[in-house]
């Protein structure tokens, strides 16, 4: 399989990049997880209940369950995982789900409990969350650890070898309690851009890439690769957005943010950067989920109302085509995005034409993945950054959106802070009805739609393709990776594994 960056830790909650969380996925466990089509079921838990309207769970782990060193995996191990995430000195983005919880106890080998004050929403999703080793971990430095390049997990695959900026090569684990995976080896290689990812796919060199919107049209069609290929179309769960650095002297006025929508087509960027495949979106939430609000009508692509909103703030153009300026200075930032993605870069030229009608003079610069993570997104140093959120089955948005998730690591990297927004989402975690959510998180989206502190821009379709010789693949809602510990290669098409 193809990635366009490597990863950059394989603990889970010590990293926020996709990368690392597609292969720390496949080597650790939680109690709980969603199933084909959403549903919480029972993962490394044997039985859970939920008591008191949501305010007491109670959990029994199998027994059966080994981390790669034959430890076996009990509560303590899921105690030391809250105790983990609740300390301060954990440099972790993912603690809120674990401070709303007012006590935790341990009630034998394979049992425990938790409590909260109220019902809170993310309660069943906390426990989705994966399992950390508390014999390997604890007592290391959670900045500084080996178990970041060598992990010690308990799922399906582990670790065999990682070249580094090369590839990462994970191996079935014999003893992973649902049975050995089915495919021995499984192989990220790091491949910075999806030209040569799908040069890669057709050379025979890799069986899984996401194409690009042209690739999918117009490249990957006829009997020969009807044939070799299966190709699937679905919508992601993720959403693009221009973040504005709320920081930014350019960006602190909601009537410049606003003038930025207004001067930004999304439908044009929908058509030249994903030829037609996306929907356009107005907020955190996917648009054919429950909690999206269809009731807001997003910002007209008017370049005449983002000069008005503009020139309010002391912004005009001294001719008709000259650059707009304030104070003798010209409205120039710098779009940064990650190298490799055809799509966010196409986004980038294209939000760049757009401005640069209006008078905004835009620079665009791409930058390797890790570095872009590392030294420009959690240190803040970005006048606008063109990126994507993948969007969690559970609504929350506390951990991206909250005030209290600005100070790194926190996720609200833009510098968001409004009181009735913070109000909202600590109104909407405390319900468990969809129902009772719903008004709470309209309301939510009504808040940040008029803050702008994003440009929300889309949600694109997700458009995987397989080598035929992949076998068990079973579409859902939860996409096509649900059941990949499934999939299976005939003997006649296996390819012989990578040497150490």
């Amino acid at each position: 399989m193809a990635t366009l960056g490597e990863p950059t830790n394989l603990i889970p909650p010590l990293s926020t990049d996709s990368a690392s969380h597609e292969v720390a996925s496949l080597m650790y466990v939680s109690p709980l997880r969603y199933d084909k089509n959403i549903q919480i079921e029972p993962y490394a838990a044997k039985s859970f209940e939920i008591l008191d309207g949501g305010r007491h769970f109670r959990f029994e782990l199998r027994d059966d369950i080994r981390w790669f060193d034959g430890t076996p995996l009990t509560a303590e191990d899921v105690e030391f995982t809250y105790r983990f995430m609740i300390d301060p000195k954990t440099p972790t983005a993912y603690a809120g789900d674990f401070l709303a919880i007012k006590e935790f106890r341990r009630t034998g080998k394979y049992t425990f409990e938790v409590w909260y004050e109220k019902p809170f929403a993310r309660a069943v999703a906390t426990w989705a969350q994966d399992i950390l080793p508390r014999h390997a971990l604890e007592g290391e430095d959670p900045a500084n650890t080996r178990l970041a390049r060598d992990p010690m997990g308990a799922g399906p695959y582990k670790l065999k070898q990682w070249v580094e900026n090369q590839r990462v090569v994970l191996e079935a684990n014999p003893d992973y309690f649902e049975g050995k995976p089915f495919i021995d080896e499984v192989v990220y290689r790091s491949v910075t851009d999806q030209t040569t990812q799908f040069l890669e796919l057709k050379a025979g060199n890799l069986d899984y890439v996401g194409l690009t919107p042209p690739q999918y049209l117009f490249q990957t069609s006829g009997p020969d690769w009807d044939d070799k290929y299966r190709k699937y179309k679905y919508l992601a769960s993720s959403y693009a957005y221009v973040a504005w650095n709320l920081e930014h002297p350019l960006f602190r006025e909601k009537a410049v943010r606003q003038a930025m929508a207004h001067a930004i087509s999304k439908q044009e960027i929908i058509k030249g950067a994903l030829m037609g495949l996306g929907e356009p979106t107005i907020g955190h939430f996917k648009p054919d989920s429950w909690a999206y609000n269809r009731d807001i009508k997003d910002y007209a692509y008017d370049p005449g109302r983002a000069l008005m909103l503009l020139a309010s703030q002391g912004w005009t153009r001294r001719t008709p085509t000259g650059p707009l300026e304030k104070d003798g200075r010209p409205f120039a930032f710098t779009i940064i995005t990650n190298q490799g993605n055809e799509q966010r870069i196409k986004a980038c030229a294209i939000i760049q034409n757009q401005l640069a009608r209006i008078g905004i003079q835009v620079k665009v610069r791409t930058i390797e993945w890790a570095t872009f993570i590392k030294e420009f997104v959690n240190q803040r140093r970005f006048e606008a950054v063109l990126l994507a959120w993948s969007i969690p089955q559970d609504p929350d948005a506390f951990d991206v959106w909250h005030s209290s998730k600005i100070k790194a690591p926190g996720l609200n990297f833009v510098g968001y802070a409004n009181p009735e927004a913070d109000s909202l989402l600590e109104e909407g975690r405390a319900m468990l009805e969809p129902a009772l959510r719903k008004p709470v998180y309209d309301r939510f989206q009504v808040v940040v739609h008029e803050d702008q502190p994003y440009c929300f821009l889309f949600t694109p379709y997700a458009l995987p393709i397989l080598t035929a010789r992949i076998h068990g693949v079973d579409p859902a809602p939860a996409g096509i990776s649900w059941n990949f510990t499934r999939w299976w290669i005939p003997r006649s098409q296996q390819k012989a594994r990578l040497s150490q």
